[in-house]
C-alpha cells in the first residue's frame, strides 16, 4: 500500500515537471548547439598547428581567430540562455508545488501522518529546485554528447580513442563508487542537522520556561551535543565527497597529460600531426567534463534525489483537497450521529458512538476527566479530524462536504493554548487575511470584550505582536484569541478550556461572548474542567472513557452524575457573580 501511495506522489511530481516539458526540450536543443560549438577549440588548434604554422600565413590566422571569436560568443550566449531557462524551470516547479507541499505539511502535521517527511517537506522542495538549477543537471544534458568527442579522438588515432574510453570508464566507476560511499554519510549528515535544528527550535519556543526553571545550561549542553553530532556528520560527508572530487580532478588532469604524451609519441612515430595531438587533449577534457561535474556536484544531486523521494512519500500520503460545491451559510443546527473517533496513527478509539443534537441558541458544556475525549471531540467538531465512523452534520451537510477554509469561517475554534502569529493584532483577529475587514475586526473584539484592552496598547489594533505574544499577558492573548474565534460571525463556537488563563474580567468577557452567541442564534461548545466555564451552558454532555455518560439539560445531568450538585452550582454562581 505504501508503495502505491509513493507511486501516486511521484506521479504528481512528474506531472508538475511535465508542465515545463517545452522548456526542457529548448534546453536540450541549446545543449546540442553548445556542444557542437565546443568543437571550436580543438578545430582551431588543429588548423593553427597544422596549417597556419606550416604556411606561416598571418591572414589565415586572423581569419580563423575572428571566426573562433564569433563562435565562442555564440556559444557563450547559448550557454547563458540555457542557464536562465533552467533557472525558470526550477522556479516554475517550486511555484507549482509550493502551496501543495505546504498544505500537505500542515495537514500531515495535524493528522500525525508522515511526520518526518512533513517536517522537512519545504526543505525537500527547495533541494529539488536547487538540483534543477544546478550545474549537475546541466551536465546531464551535456553527457549524451560526450561520445561525439570520443569519436573525434578515435578519428585522430585509435590508440588515443582507447585511452579516452578507458579514462571515461574509470571516471564513471569513480562516480558509481562515489554514489555508494557517500549516500550513507550524506543521509546521516542531513538527519543530524535536522535533529539539531529541531532541538534548537524547541529551546527557542520555550525560552521563558527554560530560563525560569534554570534549564539554560543543560538545554545548551544538549543542543551543543546535537550540534556537534551534526558538524561531525557534515565533516564526514564532506570528507567522503571531497575525496572523490579531488580524485576525479587529479585523474582527469593526468588523463589529459597522458593524452598529450601519447600524442607526442605518435607524432614522433609519424602517425599523428601536432595539431591533432593538441586537439585530442582538448576533446578529452571536454568529453570528461560532464562526468567530473556530476561527481563535484554529487551532494546537490543526492539531496535533490532524496528530497524527491521524500516529497513522493508526503504527497502520496496526503491527498490534495478535492473541490467542493459552495454551500450557503448554514444555520446553527448540529447533529452528531454515532461518531467514533480514531486519532490519526492510533489503534484505539478515543470516542465511541457519540450521538447528540444541538439547536440554535444552545450552549453545550462538555465535561469529563482528563483523557475522557473532550479535546478529541473539539477536533472532530472543527473538522480537523475526520470520524472513523458516523457523521457530524451542520445544517444537514456533513462537515467534510465543506471546504476546510469555508468551514473555518462557520466554526470558530479557541484551543487550549492560543498561538498568535507575527503581525498586528488586527491581522491576528482577522485570521491573517491579506484584506482584513476593519469593521468585523472591531466587532469581534467588542464581542470578546477586548476592544478597550486593545485600545490601551501602544498602537491599538496596529500593535505588532510576536508568535509567542511578546509582552502580552496570557489573559490578553486568550482574549485576542477569543476575538479571532468570533471574527466573521461563525455559527458554531468551540471553546476548549477557554478560561484557563483568564482572570475575573476575562471570565466575564467569556461569559458575555457565550451569551451573545446564544442570543444571535448560534451554538457554543465549551470543553471545561472548571465549573464557572459552564455556568451559561444550558445543556451538558458528560464524557467518560470516550463514551457518552449523560446528555441533556444541565441541572438534570448534574443530578445524575454528581453527588455534590449544590457545591458545583454554588461555585459556578459565585464565579459568575465575581466576574
Amino acid at each position: 500500500m505504501s508503495d502505491e501511495l509513493t507511486a501516486r506522489g511521484r506521479a504528481e511530481l512528474l506531472s508538475a515537471r511535465r508542465e515545463s516539458r517545452t522548456l526542457y526540450w529548448m534546453v536540450a536543443l541549446f545543449s546540442f548547439f553548445v556542444n557542437m560549438l565546443m568543437l571550436t577549440g580543438p578545430l582551431y588548434m588543429l588548423n593553427v598547428y597544422d596549417r597556419v604554422l606550416g604556411s606561416r600565413s598571418l591572414e589565415t590566422l586572423i581569419a580563423l581567430s575572428v571566426l573562433v571569436g564569433f563562435l565562442y560568443a555564440c556559444m557563450g550566449i547559448l550557454d547563458f540562455v540555457r542557464g536562465r531557462v533552467m533557472g525558470r524551470i526550477g522556479a516554475r516547479f517550486q511555484a507549482k508545488m509550493d502551496r501543495r507541499v505546504f498544505s500537505a505539511v500542515l495537514k500531515a502535521t495535524t493528522l500525525n501522518r508522515a511526520p518526518r517527511e512533513a517536517a522537512t517537506g519545504l526543505r525537500d522542495l527547495e533541494a529539488v529546485q536547487r538540483l534543477i538549477t544546478s550545474p549537475a543537471l546541466m551536465a546531464l544534458f551535456d553527457l549524451p554528447w560526450a561520445p561525439l568527442f570520443f569519436v573525434g579522438i578515435f578519428i585522430f588515432h585509435p590508440m588515443m580513442g582507447v585511452l579516452a574510453l578507458v579514462g571515461a570508464a574509470a571516471l564513471i566507476l569513480v562516480a558509481l563508487v562515489n554514489q555508494a560511499s557517500t549516500k550513507g554519510p550524506l543521509q546521516d549528515a542531513n538527519a543530524a542537522t535536522f535533529a539539531s535544528e529541531q532541538l534548537g527550535a524547541q529551546i527557542r519556543g520555550e525560552s521563558e520556561m527554560v530560563h525560569s526553571l534554570g534549564m539554560r545550561g543543560s538545554a545548551f549542553d544538549r543542543w551543543q551535543i546535537a550540534r556537534g553530532a551534526s558538524l561531525d556528520a557534515t565533516i564526514a560527508a564532506t570528507d567522503a565527497s571531497g575525496t572523490f572530487t579531488s580524485m576525479t580532478k587529479a585523474f582527469r588532469l593526468f588523463l589529459q597529460s597522458a593524452m598529450l604524451g601519447l600524442g607526442a609519441y605518435l607524432v614522433l612515430q609519424g602517425e599523428l600531426t601536432p595539431g591533432a595531438m593538441i586537439a585530442g587533449s582538448i576533446l578529452l577534457g571536454r568529453g570528461l567534463a560532464p562526468i567530473e561535474m556530476i561527481v563535484n556536484q554529487w551532494a546537490v544531486y543526492q539531496k535533490g534525489r532524496e528530497g524527491w523521494g521524500k516529497l513522493a512519500i508526503l504527497l502520496g500520503a496526503i491527498m490534495p483537497e478535492p473541490k467542493r460545491t459552495n454551500l450557503p451559510k448554514p444555520t446553527a443546527r448540529l447533529v452528531a450521529d454515532q461518531v467514533t473517533m480514531l486519532p490519526p496513527g492510533g489503534q484505539q478509539a478515543t470516542l465511541r458512538a457519540i450521538s447528540f443534537a444541538v439547536e440554535p441558541g444552545q450552549a453545550v458544556g462538555i465535561i469529563g476527566t482528563s483523557g475522557a475525549g473532550k479535546s478529541t471531540l473539539a477536533r472532530a467538531l472543527t473538522g480537523v479530524w475526520k470520524p472513523a465512523g458516523g457523521k457530524i452534520r451542520l445544517d444537514g451537510a456533513a462537515l467534510d462536504q465543506y471546504d476546510p477554509d469555508v468551514l473555518g469561517q462557520h466554526i470558530g475554534y479557541l484551543p487550549q493554548r492560543v498561538q498568535l502569529f507575527d503581525g498586528t493584532i488586527k491581522e491576528n483577529i482577522a485570521r491573517m487575511s491579506l484584506t482584513p475587514d476593519d469593521a468585523k475586526v472591531v466587532e469581534a473584539a467588542k464581542k470578546a470584550d477586548a476592544h478597550e484592552m486593545i485600545l490601551r496598547l501602544p498602537d491599538g489594533y496596529d500593535t505588532r505582536v510576536a508568535a509567542n505574544g511578546g509582552l502580552l499577558s496570557g489573559g490578553q492573548i486568550q482574549r485576542i484569541g477569543l476575538a479571532r474565534t468570533m471574527y466573521g460571525d461563525p455559527v458554531v463556537l468551540v471553546l476548549d478550556e477557554p478560561n484557563s488563563n483568564l482572570d475575573n474580567t476575562g471570565s466575564a468577557a467569556l461569559n458575555s461572548a457565550v451569551e451573545q452567541q446564544k442570543a444571535a442564534g448560534g451554538i457554543v461548545f465549551v470543553m471545561a474542567h472548571r465549573p464557572d466555564a459552564i455556568f451559561h451552558c444550558d445543556t451538558l454532555l458528560v464524557l467518560e472513557d470516550g463514551t457518552k455518560r449523560a446528555y441533556g439539560p444541565k441541572d438534570e445531568v448534574l443530578k445524575q452524575v454528581t453527588k455534590n450538585r449544590n457545591e458545583i452550582v454554588k461555585a459556578a454562581g459565585k464565579s459568575a457573580g465575581v466576574s
